[in-house]
């Protein structure tokens, strides 16, 4: 849309997008790292580490400021970053769950949350949400069944094979299954030994994405299990699409790409992370993924979900998209007497 473009984000991520959008401007810029807990829930561990999310937001409030006074910026889109707003200028905030899904135990507090989360989206000029709006959706609760904010907008899934649709696909011909991996250490490492416990001595060779981007050893092998730090989006979607199974966790932007190439896959939600958990019971009761807890890996057995509505949801995806993207370039137009390309 004539724009120039600025990412700003931590190195681990900026190395991924030099790599699939070359020519862009970039900026480090290292959010909060909440991590995890071997003992205690996520949100329990959250809660300790609030006073250091405080101290992140208003020390990335300050530098927004002064980046957007150094690069000119006339919009800034935040994916799911609080201090990232400023009055002078049109700012985005992207969230999946302006309801923060807590315990069942806890859940009375939910209305808490929900209260302080819209005063978060009610600093920005738009809060961009990546789902859909009606009865066919991916968040579930998370986004729908509540009161939102007049600057709210659904902007259908996104996914980052989306812009590989015109490209040539080499079909992996091989019989394999792929694994996933995402998240913080520790549960990550503690997933992956379990998994490679599992899949060691499979017949059916196993493609696992350790998705360590600045890892030196991009490539290897133990046993059948092929360990790959990092792939460019569409060798990784060759892959996914050939495989005879997928297991991940049950992360939003996993379960939207997967939903993009109309792949379901086993669910293992980070255990005590109340939002992958929701989203795995939520998407296999709807039968479109199957899940299963982390410490039953090789025990329970699970059923094969499916999706046959993939078609639809990146139609209605994509027009909701250019719909809101186009609502955000008119406003900048609107709010300007000049006609310079926005930032």
């Amino acid at each position: 849309m004539n724009n120039k473009v600025f990412i700003a984000s931590g190195e681990e991520h900026l190395s991924i997008f030099r790599s699939e959008l070359p020519g862009l401007s970039y900026i480090n810029f290292t959010g909060f790292k909440p991590g995890y807990s071997k003992s205690l829930p996520q949100y329990l561990s959250l809660l300790f580490k609030l006073p250091v999310l405080l101290f992140h937001i208003i020390k990335e409030h300050h530098r927004v400021k002064k980046i957007i006074s150094e690069n000119d910026i006339n919009i800034i889109i935040s994916d799911n970053r609080f201090g990232l707003w400023n009055r002078n200028i049109i700012s985005v905030y992207i969230t999946h769950m302006p309801r923060i899904p807590l315990p069942k135990f806890l859940r009375f507090l939910e209305p808490v949350g929900i209260f302080l989360h819209r005063q978060i989206i009610n600093k920005y000029t738009y809060c961009f949400v990546p789902d859909l709006p009606g009865k066919l959706n991916l968040s579930g609760r998370l986004s729908h069944g509540l009161y939102l904010p007049d600057n709210v907008r659904y902007i259908g899934i996104l996914s980052k094979f989306s812009f590989t649709e015109l490209l040539p696909t080499i079909t992996e011909n091989t019989p394999h299954n792929t694994v996933i991996l995402s998240g913080p250490e520790p549960q990550r490492g503690i997933l992956r030994q379990k998994l490679i416990a599992l899949l060691m001595n499979e017949m059916t060779r196993t493609i696992m994405f350790e998705g360590k981007p600045l890892s030196q050893e991009k490539t290897k092998k133990k046993g059948n299990i092929t360990f790959i730090s990092h792939l460019p989006a569409l060798e990784m979607k060759q892959i996914i699409e050939s495989s005879q199974k997928i297991i991940t966790r049950s992360g939003y932007t996993t379960i939207m790409e997967l939903v993009s190439l109309n792949r379901t896959a086993l669910l293992i939600p980070t255990p005590g992370q109340t939002e992958q958990e929701y989203l795995a019971e939520y998407l296999t009761g709807m039968g479109w993924f199957s899940s299963l807890p982390q410490d039953e890996i090789g025990v329970s057995e699970y059923r094969e979900g499916k999706i046959t509505l993939c078609r639809e949801l990146n139609t209605e995806s994509s027009l909701l998209l250019t719909k809101a993207l186009t609502e955000l370039s008119d406003k900048h137009h609107k709010n300007t007497h000049h006609d310079k390309p926005c930032k």
